[in-house]
């Protein structure tokens, strides 16, 4: 079956796509525009949310992140190369905020400080959280995330939220693989409850909002695919999710908003990304 044409080439099952974020790096193409947005991402020194600081600061944004403890984020191993590992700190478009998600008051201090750098003009808010629920609590997710709710609704309603979930959470149970079935079910219950109260908060929100569910997720280099799929998941790297994610944020016209998309890089057939050179020389300025 066809899909929806979104980007510059469409074969019979996917869509090969270039988010128009990288349109700077076309030659002759402008980032002036590019360089005045502003993502805040909530988890920042995490393995997925550090690819996003990383990613983001790469493409010429802004970025304001809270985390426990902001020595903790590095330049992470998928997309870092020869770098990663080492302190990612010495970028003057990077604001880290140290502090609790489920305290409102730290919540703030990264929503306001995002705001006030993007000049009333906050692109969006990445929330990418994790941690062992005997480490940071059985409801960490759902009140973090109520929190950013919360203060997006009273301060930047119109900031995109995107939420790094996971396959098997919400109404995704049946694309999660069989031994996964399992963990979500004994070791890993108490996590999936809080997953998934997390989402109903988003899809309640109001919000422009983007769920992002992963199938199983590596630290390798990213791929430069991500599959949309509808059965069941494969494997991702983490910077391919972040990717995805940062489109979530800055693709005026991204096709998942407003969804909970499950993605992978193997397996999946639905809606494929294509951001290798080749495909980014396709674009039109």
């Amino acid at each position: 079956v066809p899909s929806t044409s979104f980007g510059i080439s469409t074969t019979s099952t996917t869509t090969s796509f270039v988010g128009k974020r990288f349109a700077s790096a076309v030659p002759g193409s402008s980032s002036s525009a590019l360089c005045m947005k502003t993502v805040a991402v909530i988890g920042a020194s995490g393995l997925t949310a550090s690819e996003c600081v990383y990613q983001a600061l790469k493409d010429g944004y802004n970025v304001v992140g809270l985390t426990r403890n902001p020595a903790n984020l590095v330049v992470p191993k998928g997309s870092g190369g020869d770098g990663a590992g080492s302190p990612l700190n010495d970028d003057d478009k990077l604001t880290m905020i140290g502090g609790d998600v489920t305290k409102m008051e730290d919540c703030a201090k990264v929503i306001d400080a995002a705001i006030a750098t993007a000049s009333n003009d906050l692109a969006g808010v990445v929330v990418a959280l994790g941690g062992k629920t005997s480490e940071v609590g059985d409801t960490m997710l759902t009140v973090g995330t109520q929190n950013i709710v919360s203060l997006l609704k009273e301060k930047a309603p119109k900031a995109r939220l995107v939420v790094v979930s996971s396959i098997g959470a919400g109404d995704s149970k049946d694309q999660a693989p069989f031994f996964f079935k399992i963990l979500m079910a004994t070791a890993m219950k108490k996590i999936f409850v809080d997953k998934n109260n997390q989402e109903a908060a988003v899809q309640a929100s109001g919000l422009d909002y983007c769920i992002v569910r992963p199938g199983g997720l590596t630290v390798e280099p990213p791929t430069g695919v991500i599959n949309v799929i509808e059965g069941e998941a494969g494997s991702i790297a983490r910077a391919d999710v972040a990717q995805f994610c940062l489109d979530a944020i800055f693709v005026d016209d991204f096709p998942y908003i407003g969804k909970a998309p499950c993605i992978s890089s193997v397996g999946g057939t639905s809606w494929v990304k294509d951001r290798s050179k080749t495909a980014r020389e396709g674009m039109s300025s």
